[in-house]
C-alpha cells in the first residue's frame, strides 16, 4: 500500500509542545478574565490546528505525563533532577489545555509510571505494525530513535512551535551521520543536560558519531574500549557505567499496556457547544474561528451555523477586499466615518526608499489604498483628515508621524499606538513588528516575504490590510489596559509622540572643527599610553585582545587571577580596576587609561559621522526602549557622554545652536530621584530637608555622622550620597563597601544608622517589594506598571535581581513619567504661545533648547513652571537652568 493511501496517525508529545509554547509566547500577553495565563494553550492549539490543516490525519492522540516522577527515577533519582520549578505562570494551563483538546473530541492519554514519550513509542510502533503512516510531534530528541520507513519525527525549531523540522531516516543520517536506532547510542555517550544524564567527559557529538560509524553501536564501542586512544579513550573506560546507564534510560518502551490502541484514535466530529464553552473561557476567538472552520469542513452543521456567528459579530478573520480610492471617491468615504462619534480608523504610512508611496486606511470591515503623489490638489480631503483630530490608529506612530512631516503633511488624532500599548503591558518585551504583534495578540499569522531576497516569492500585505490588522490588534490589546495603564498611554505616551518626532526631526547643530581636534588630540594620548605599555612589558601586544591580555597579566606579569570566565580570567573594565587598585602595576595602569581615552575616541568619531549634510547630530529616542519608562537615546546615543570630565565637557562644547538662534538654555531636575523617594516613603527627615531648600547630602550626613551641617566634611557627603542612591538600587553592605572602598562592617554599621534616622525609608523599600511580590508589579503614582513575575521564582539569582529592580521601579519609573509629562506640557505652551525656540534634546533628567532672539525670559519662565509642576509632590521640584552659547556653557 502507497504512503498516499494509508491511514495517518498523529501522535503528540502534550507536555513537551505545550513547554515550548509557554517560552515561545509572551506570557503577560496570554491572560483570560480570570488571570489565568494561556499562553502555552494558545501555542500549543494554534501549532495543533496547523497540523490538521497540513497532515489531515485520520488518527490522532496527544500523550501527556502525569508527573515527573516514572520508572527511570526509581532507578536513577537523579534524573531529570536538574530542571527547575514548574513557572508559576505555566501552572494550571495544562488541565485547561486537556479540557480543550476534550471538547474538539481529541483522545489525551496519561500513564502511571511512564513518561509521554514511551505512550508514544508504543502507539508509534504498533501503527507502523498496523499499516499506519505515522508522524510523532515531539520536542524530546529521544524520539529520533523512532523514525523508520513508516515513522516521522516532526521536531519544533528554536523559535518554539510554530515550525516543525520533518524528520525521516534521509533527514536523520543528513544532520546525525548515523541511522535513527543508532541516535541513543550517541545521546548515552554525549550525555543529555535536561535529562540530567551525564555522558563521559570530553566526548562530543562528532567523537561520538565518528565511534558509531566506526563500530556500530554502544556495546560494539564499549567491547573495543581498549582499542581507543588518549585521554577520551581513558574516560571511556573509566566511565562506561554512565553511557551503559545513559543508554538504558533512553531506551523508548514501545510496549506499554494502553487502553486504546491506533484503531481507537479515529478523528471525531469536534463538539461545537464545547468548544465554544471552553475557548470562551479561554478568550480564543480567533482559534475558535479556527476549529469552527475545520469542524465546518468536516460536515458539521452546528459548526457551519457557530461560523456564521463568529462572521456576524465583526471578529471575520479574512482581511476585507482593498479598494483603490482617490478623489471624490476617497473624499466622500473619509467624510462618512469621521465626526464626532465615529470610530478612529486604522493608518499606515507606506513608506519607501524615497518617502512615501501610500496609505492604508481602514474600519473592521472596510479597507481602502491611496496610492500618494507628492503635490497633486485632488489630495485635499485626506490631507485635511490627517492634520484633523479625527481619532487614528497606528503602529509605530513616530516613525509615520516623521515620514508624513517630512512630506510637509500634519498628523494629529493619534488614539492609539499598538506599539505603546504592547510596550506598557509588557514592558521588558522588545519591539515587535506588524507580524509579530497579529501573532502574538490575535493567534494569528501573516505571511511575510523574506527582505534578503531581490524576488520575494510572497506579495507584500496592502497598507490597507496592514491598517485593517493594527485597528483589530488596538481593539484586542485595548481590553487588556487597565485604567491606570491606559490613563498613562492616553495621557503620557501618545501626546509625548509628535515631541519626539520633532525633536529628532530638528536635531542639534554641532561644530566639526571641536570633535575633530578632539578626535586628533585622543589618538594621539592612546597611541602614547600605548606606547609606553609596550615598554613595560617589552614587546607590542593587541591591548583590546582578552587572549594577549591574559597571557601578559596572569602568566607573565603573575598578577592575582580575575574572575573565571569562558574563555580563563577575565579583563572587563570592572575586574581590571579592582585589580589595578588590589595589586598595582604600571602596565595595568596604562592599559586602563588606554582605554578610557580609546572610549572616548570611539564617542567622538561616532558623533563625527553622524552629522548629516544640515551640520546638525538627529539623535533618535526610544520611546520603547527601556522597562522602567526612560527614554533612550540611539543612532548616536547622546546619553553616554562623559559629564564630569574634562574630555566630556569638550565634547558638549561641540553642540551649539543654529545660526538664526541665539544661545542654548538646559534645564535639569535636581535630585529628582530622591525628591521621589521622599515623597514615596513620606520620611520626615527627607520631607523637611527639601522644603527648607537644604543640601540634601549635608542634611542628612549631619545627622548620621552626628554632626552640625557646616561640619560634613566632602568624605562624608560622599559616603551619605553613594548610600542615598544606593539603598533606592537595592545596594548591599557589601556593594556599598566596594564602591567607598571601605570595610564591609564600617558600611554596614553606615547603613545602620542611616536608617536609624531615615526608618520611613527602610519601611517603605520593604513595602516595595512585598506589594510587588503580591500584586506581581510595581506601579509609579501615575499608574504605570511594571511586572515581576520573578518575585516568586524558585531560582535564587532570578528573585534577588527582580527583588533589587522592582526596589527602584517605581522611583525610576515615576522620574520617567515626570520627564515626559514636563515635555509633553513645555512643548504646547512654546506653540501655543507662538515662541520660535525649539526643544533639542532630552538626556537623563535634563532638556535642552536652542533659544530664539528675545524669548529667554519668556522660555524659561515656561520651562520653570512646567518641569517644577509636572507633579505634586511632598516636596518641590527644583529646576536648574543654564544659558551658553554651547551645551557645556550652558550648564547650570
Amino acid at each position: 500500500m502507497s504512503d498516499t493511501a494509508k491511514p495517518t496517525l498523529l501522535v503528540v508529545d502534550g507536555h513537551s509542545l505545550a513547554f515550548r509554547a509557554f517560552y515561545a509566547l509572551p506570557v503577560d500577553s496570554f491572560v483570560n478574565r480570570e488571570g489565568q495565563h494561556t499562553n502555552a494553550i494558545h501555542g500549543f492549539l494554534s501549532m495543533l490546528l496547523s497540523l490538521l490543516a497540513q497532515e489531515k490525519p485520520t488518527h490522532l492522540a496527544v500523550a501527556f505525563d502525569i508527573s515527573r516522577y516514572s520508572f527511570r527515577t526509581r532507578e536513577y533519582a537523579e534524573y531529570k533532577g536538574t530542571r527547575g520549578e514548574t513557572p508559576p505562570e505555566f501552572i494550571g494551563q495544562v488541565p485547561l489545555l486537556e479540557e480543550a483538546l476534550s471538547a474538539m473530541n481529541i483522545v489525551t492519554i496519561s500513564k502511571e509510571d511512564y513518561e509521554a514519550d514511551d505512550i508514544l513509542a508504543t502507539l508509534a510502533t504498533r501503527g507502523a505494525a498496523e499499516g499506519y503512516r505515522v508522524l510523532v510531534v515531539s520536542g524530546d530528541r529521544d524520539t529520533i530513535q523512532l523514525v523508520n520507513d513508516d515513522v516521522t519525527l516532526l521536531y519544533p525549531n528554536a523559535r518554539g512551535v510554530s515550525e516543525l523540522k520533518r524528520y525521516d531516516r534521509d533527514a536523520v543520517m543528513e544532520r546525525y551521520g548515523i541511522e535513527p536506532e543508532q541516535y541513543p547510542d550517541v545521546a548515552a555517550l554525549v550525555g543529555e543536560t535536561s535529562d540530567n544524564l551525564i555522558g563521559i567527559d570530553k566526548v562530543g557529538e562528532k567523537t561520538a558519531v565518528k565511534w558509531i560509524n566506526q563500530y556500530g553501536s554502544l556495546d560494539e564501542i564499549l567491547a573495543h574500549a581498549d582499542e581507543i586512544k588518549g585521554v577520551v579513550g581513558q574516560n571511556l573506560r573509566d566511565q562506561k557505567e554512565n553511557a551503559i546507564r545513559n543508554r538504558r534510560l533512553n531506551r523508548l518502551v514501545t510496549d506499554v499496556e494502553l487502553p486504546v490502541g491506533p484503531a481507537d484514535l479515529e478523528r471525531r466530529q469536534i463538539n461545537v457547544a464545547a468548544v465554544r464553552e471552553v475557548f470562551d473561557r479561554l478568550q480564543f476567538r480567533t482559534l475558535l474561528e479556527r476549529v469552527l472552520k475545520i469542524a465546518a469542513a468536516e460536515g458539521s452543521t452546528e459548526a457551519l451555523t457557530s461560523a456564521a456567528a463568529v462572521d456576524d459579530s465583526g471578529a471575520a478573520q479574512l482581511a476585507p477586499v482593498v479598494r483603490t480610492l482617490v478623489d471624490e471617491e476617497l473624499a466622500q468615504w473619509l467624510a462618512k466615518r469621521t465626526g464626532p462619534d465615529a470610530s478612529p480608523l486604522g493608518l499606515r504610512v507606506e513608506i519607501g526608499a524615497e518617502g512615501i508611496t501610500g496609505f492604508g486606511i481602514a474600519t473592521l470591515d472596510d479597507s481602502v489604498y491611496v496610492p500618494w503623489a507628492e503635490g497633486r490638489p485632488d489630495y485635499a480631503a485626506l490631507e485635511s483628515w490627517l492634520a484633523s483630530d479625527a481619532p487614528k490608529v497606528l503602529l509605530d506612530a513616530k516613525r509615520q508621524y516623521k515620514a508624513l512631516a517630512t512630506a510637509g503633511l500634519d498628523l494629529a488624532g493619534i488614539a492609539f499606538d499598538t506599539s505603546l500599548a504592547s510596550w506598557l503591558l509588557r514592558p521588558s518585551g522588545k519591539s515587535e513588528d506588524l507580524a509579530s504583534q497579529v501573532y502574538a495578540v490575535l493567534g494569528e499569522t501573516v505571511t511575510v516575504s523574506d527582505p534578503n531576497q531581490l524576488l520575494p516569492e510572497v506579495e507584500s500585505l496592502s497598507a490597507a490590510t496592514e491598517a485593517w490588522y493594527v485597528l483589530r490588534i488596538a481593539d484586542a490589546l485595548r481590553e487588556r489596559l487597565d485604567e491606570g495603564t491606559a490613563r498613562v498611554l492616553a495621557d503620557i505616551e501618545l501626546p509625548l509622540v509628535p515631541v519626539l518626532a520633532r525633536m529628532e526631526l530638528t536635531g542639534i547643530q554641532v561644530v566639526p572643527t571641536v570633535l575633530a581636534d578632539l578626535r586628533s588630540r585622543l589618538a594621539a594620548s592612546a597611541a602614547g599610553f600605548a606606547a609606553e605599555a609596550y615598554r613595560e612589558i617589552g614587546r607590542e601586544v593587541n591591548l583590546g585582545s582578552p587572549k594577549q591580555l591574559q597571557q601578559v597579566l596572569f602568566e607573565e606579569l603573575g598578577m592575582p587571577k580575575t574572575r573565571a570566565n569562558k574563555t580563563g580570567y577575565s579583563t572587563d573594565a570592572a575586574s581590571l580596576a579592582d585589580l589595578q587598585e588590589k595589586s598595582p602595576h604600571p602596565f595595568l595602569g596604562l592599559l586602563l587609561q588606554h582605554r578610557d581615552v580609546t572610549k572616548l575616541g570611539q564617542i567622538v568619531d561616532t558623533l563625527e559621522k553622524s552629522v548629516r549634510p544640515d551640520g546638525r547630530i538627529h539623535t533618535t529616542y526610544e520611546q520603547t526602549g527601556t522597562s522602567t519608562g526612560r527614554i533612550s537615546s540611539n543612532d548616536p546615543n547622546l546619553q553616554n557622554i562623559p559629564i564630569k570630565t574634562e574630555v566630556g565637557r569638550e565634547i558638549r562644547s561641540s553642540f551649539t545652536h543654529g545660526s538664526e538662534f541665539s544661545t542654548l538654555l538646559t534645564a535639569d531636575y535636581s535630585q529628582i530621584e530622591m525628591r521621589i523617594m521622599a515623597h514615596l516613603s513620606g520620611d520626615p527627615g527627607l520631607i523637611e530637608a527639601f522644603n527648607a531648600g537644604e543640601d540634601l547630602h549635608r542634611f542628612v550626613g549631619a545627622r548620621i555622622f552626628h554632626v552640625e551641617p557646616s561640619d560634613v566634611t566632602p568624605l562624608m557627603r560622599t559616603k551619605v550620597k553613594a548610600m542615598s542612591y544606593g539603598l533606592a538600587y537595592g545596594l548591599s553592605a557589601f556593594g556599598l563597601s566596594k564602591q567607598l572602598r571601605i570595610d564591609t562592617a564600617e558600611a554596614k554599621q553606615l547603613m545602620t544608622d542611616y536608617f536609624a534616622r531615615f526608618g520611613a525609608v527602610r519601611d517603605y523599600l520593604r513595602s516595595v517589594v512585598e506589594k510587588a511580590r503580591e500584586d506581581g508589579y510595581t506601579e509609579t503614582i501615575f499608574g504605570r506598571r511594571r511586572p515581576f513575575g520573578d518575585l516568586r521564582s524558585n531560582n535564587r539569582v532570578l528573585r534577588e535581581n527582580a527583588e533589587r529592580a522592582a526596589l527602584n521601579a517605581p522611583i525610576q519609573g515615576t522620574a520617567a513619567d515626570i520627564m515626559k509629562i514636563a515635555m509633553v506640557d513645555v512643548a504646547r505652551d512654546i506653540r501655543e504661545k507662538g515662541l520660535r525656540s525649539r526643544m533639542l534634546l532630552q538626556v537623563h533628567d535634563e532638556l535642552v533648547f536652542e533659544v530664539a532672539d528675545g524669548e529667554v525670559e519668556p522660555l524659561t519662565e515656561i520651562v520653570r513652571t512646567r518641569m517644577g509642576g509636572a507633579a505634586e509632590l511632598a516636596v518641590p521640584l527644583e529646576v536648574q537652568v543654564g544659558i551658553g552659547a554651547n551645551w557645556d556653557a550652558a550648564a547650570h
